[in-house]
């Protein structure tokens, strides 16, 4: 049983029904206590990173997840629940993150080209990979649906399994032990993306 966690901040029932596409049964959890019934969980997010965290510290989540995080059992962000597995963002003003992967989440630099970046980032864009279990079966070529303004810059380079270019590359995919990360939409994403849902169930 997958737990998608309820923090009214993610696009909930979209992810559900991918998971249940894939005739794997999930539960919509609002309740930190019952995290840990869960064989995995996911994390997923639409929106600022200051409110998300706001809104997981009012629901006493934050810890919560902390510990499921160190039980050793498989947790996937996404997009926004991606980079609040890492330390702080930069997103209007600093904010302190979960801590669970080292970096920051900062904005894309839009002044490197003699064009401004247009952000947000949004809409197909190809991912290139490192062999990890969750990208296993994919199309040689991948394109994953993108919508965000921010991304991560992690840490450590072990932590970087997925990246992707636009305008600059920057980190899209994130494996430290059990806790996972993807920026892209799986959801959103059609064949391939529902493949990387299959592969994290069968982690």
């Amino acid at each position: 049983m997958i737990g998608i966690v309820d923090y009214n901040m993610g696009n909930l029932a979209s992810v559900q029904n991918a998971f249940a596409k894939l005739g794997c049964e999930t539960a919509i959890v609002s309740h930190p206590e019952a995290f840990q019934t869960y064989d995995k969980l996911v994390l997923p997010g639409v929106g600022a990173f200051g409110d998300a965290m706001e809104h997981l510290r009012e629901r006493h989540m934050i810890e919560a997840l902390q510990k499921y995080a160190q039980s050793g059992k498989y947790m996937l962000g996404i997009c926004l629940g991606m980079q609040l597995l890492f330390e702080s963002s930069e997103e209007f003003g600093k904010h302190t993150g979960l801590g669970l992967i080292k970096g920051k989440v900062t904005a894309f630099d839009t002044t490197k080209f003699s064009e401004p970046l247009k952000v947000p980032h949004m809409g197909w864009n190809r991912m290139f990979t490192k062999n990890h279990p969750l990208f296993q079966n994919l199309d040689e070529e991948h394109y994953l649906y993108f919508v965000h303004t921010f991304h991560v810059n992690c840490t450590n380079e072990a932590d970087i399994i997925g990246r992707t270019n636009y305008g600059y590359e920057f980190t899209s995919a994130v494996a430290h032990q059990n806790i996972l990360g993807i920026q892209p939409h799986p959801e959103k994403s059609h064949d391939n993306g529902m493949k990387i849902l299959e592969n994290f169930i069968n982690l």
